[in-house]
């Protein structure tokens, strides 16, 4: 009886919650805490289910769950609590993923680290995307592989066992105390992993941190389609039309867009095309370059997530290494970037190049002639051998309009690589799917990045495909439109506000095709000591968003996004995208996002009442 009760009141949710459970894909950091962010929501929703009250505007007050759509969001958090409610377990022992592989990864990766033995329990055919042979040589994971009749003749084991079941129903689980990880598959939807026993709950922050970082949760629209099946199973609709259509013309508009060579990947999220680059390339250096060590360069205060996904690969592999490479500030990318190269070169090592054009969130480019000079010059190793020559990986988030890979671009006669996180300008913030693209010398690259993509079962969703089908033909207008609007803020910032220092593109940048919609904002400051000057200026950065998100409601947030199609987002870096970055490199400024559609006149006479309140 209280099943059913639960599952009526479920339906009732679905009827009535807010429209922004479905499409949204990022939060208000205002009302985000996120050491609460999971337990907030799911406390506060079980408190409205013992009251029975599914209404929309109880819904609607929740607070934020977990961290954009990567880690979870409120429908993922509700399939996971309704779940674990069927199995009488806690809600965090229920972990949704949108791709199938990385639950296995995830458990494989924690007892790889404490080198505690696995063995993976499957029925019938393993899935098509797992490569027992690759997850051995290239991940360094070890684990026994056994096919069973049943579960229930599984026995005890010295280690962890996981228990793969491919199936329709992909809530339903059958538990025995003989396993530990429960996971089932499912064709469309993603996966859904179940953590049995106390004395596996030491894993869940670690597998969770496997979804924020290599992949991301079950999508909003998937998980709905499964609360929709708990509900009625007659119900369910995961329609394939138009996949393969949308599939073509996602990767024509990105070809249209880079001038790249190669097809594009699309993956789940920005993270997971990185995570398959990163793989891909250190699978291509373990092949070509056996024995060598391998160096991942990486900006040490660029965006969290890549920085600390470089650290976690770094700390599964042993020949692996991640190097800092200053490029912000009083730093200049072009030197970093050769005097790294140097110092790999004499190692005989193999340098890969991971940077952001325009950097973040100080929105500089380098000098991009003597960047391909650097690039591009012959180095030798310590004993006068020819060095390996560097893979350059291009972040180019903010500006994906530059076609720096086409032939007789700037970064064509060097072996690069180019991505973009699709949650920004690709989809208009509608969606987190990510893409990369290669020149010509990095055709056989692309080919080991798809492989991972692949393994990893990253690969877009359908819906993130027929949303970026939608949006990438008007990409470059948005682009353009926005950079407008950017332009005109920053002039009349500097015109109110002159003690201010702003980081934006120069004219001369924007004639080139560098056309950026973000700014930050360095506010002047005041105080006898530095202690004094900064703590005044970041209380001042949040005087002014607060005024902005208050005043402006309906257009301003407190939001880390970019590229959006409507309103205008700000943040402080230090706090939001620079989260797992090492205090000392991290910027305590505001950063500003403008959006192509936006009343710039209003964000205007807001910011003249802020400077005339300083």
């Amino acid at each position: 009886m209280e099943a059913s009760n639960m599952l009526n009141y479920i339906e009732d949710v679905l009827e009535n919650m807010p429209t922004s459970w479905l499409d949204l894909t990022t939060h208000r950091l205002d009302i985000y805490d996120e050491k609460l962010a999971k337990i907030q929501f799911i406390e506060q929703f079980e408190n409205l289910f013992h009251n029975n009250n599914s209404e929309s505007s109880a819904l609607n007050q929740l607070p934020t769950a977990y961290d954009y759509i990567r880690l979870g969001h409120p429908l993922s958090c509700i399939l996971e609590w309704v779940i674990a409610k069927l199995y009488d377990i806690k809600s965090e022992n229920v972990i949704s993923f949108s791709s199938k592989t990385p639950p296995i990864l995830a458990v494989l990766r924690k007892n790889s680290l404490a080198n505690k033995n696995t063995q993976i329990i499957y029925i019938g055919e393993l899935p098509a995307f797992f490569d027992a042979e690759v997850l051995k040589n290239i991940y360094g994971y070890k684990f026994e592989l056994k096919k069973v009749e049943s579960s229930s003749t599984i026995s005890k084991f010295n280690g962890s066992t996981i228990f793969i079941s491919q199936q329709k129903e992909i809530c339903n689980f059958d538990l025995t105390p003989n396993i530990d990880f429960f996971i089932n598959g499912h064709s469309l939807l993603g996966s859904i992993l179940l953590v049995n026993g106390k004395q596996n709950d030491n894993y869940i922050a670690e597998i969770q941190h496997v979804r924020r970082r290599e992949t991301i949760a079950m999508t909003p629209a998937n998980s709905f389609m499964a609360l929709k099946s708990l509900i009625d199973t007659s119900s369910f609709n995961a329609s394939k039309n138009n996949v393969e259509v949308n599939k073509t013309l996602v990767i024509d508009s990105i070809a249209a867009i880079t001038g790249a060579h190669t097809d594009a990947l699309v993956g789940s999220s920005g993270l997971s095309i990185q995570y398959a680059i990163m793989m891909g390339l250190i699978h291509d250096a373990l092949e070509r370059h056996k024995g060598k060590s391998i160096k991942f360069v990486v900006p040490p205060n660029c965006y969290g997530g890549t920085n600390d996904q470089a650290r976690r690969v770094a700390a599964c592999i042993d020949n692996v290494e991640v190097m800092d490479l200053p490029v912000d500030g009083d730093n200049d990318m072009v030197k970093s970037i050769d005097i790294v190269l140097d110092k790999i070169a004499n190692e005989d090592a193999i340098p890969y190049i991971i940077a952001e054009i325009p950097t973040n969130p100080r929105v500089e480019v380098p000098d991009l002639i003597k960047l391909k000079e650097a690039l591009s010059k012959e180095r030798k190793t310590a004993t006068g051998n020819i060095a390996i020559a560097p893979v350059f990986i291009l972040d180019q988030t903010f500006c994906p309009n530059v076609r720096f890979l086409d032939d007789g671009e700037i970064l064509s006669t060097v072996r690069a690589i180019s991505y973009a996180s699709g949650s920004k300008f690709p989809s208009g913030g509608l969606c987190t799917a990510g893409y990369c693209v290669g020149n010509k010398k990095a055709d056989a690259l692309i080919e080991k990045i798809k492989l991972h993509l692949n393994i990893c079962d990253n690969e877009a969703t359908h819906l993130q495909y027929e949303i970026l089908a939608k949006q990438l033909p008007s990409m470059n207008q948005r682009i353009e439109d926005a950079y407008q609007n950017t332009r005109e803020f920053v002039s009349f910032i500097n015109k109110t506000l002159p003690e201010a220092k702003i980081n934006f593109v120069s004219e001369a940048l924007a004639k080139q095709g560098f056309t950026p919609s973000v700014f930050s904002l360095d506010l002047p400051t005041k105080g006898n000591t530095t202690e004094e000057k900064e703590a005044y200026k970041r209380a001042l950065n949040h005087k002014l968003i607060n005024l902005m998100i208050t005043e402006i409601p309906n257009e301003s947030k407190y939001c880390v996004s970019y590229g959006q199609l409507n309103g205008c987002y700000w943040t402080i870096p230090a706090t939001s995208t620079q989260g797992t970055t090492k205090e000392r490199d991290k910027d305590y400024i505001a950063r500003v996002a403008l959006s192509p559609s936006m009343n710039l006149e209003r964000h205007k006479k807001v910011f003249l009442d802020f400077v005339e309140n300083v």
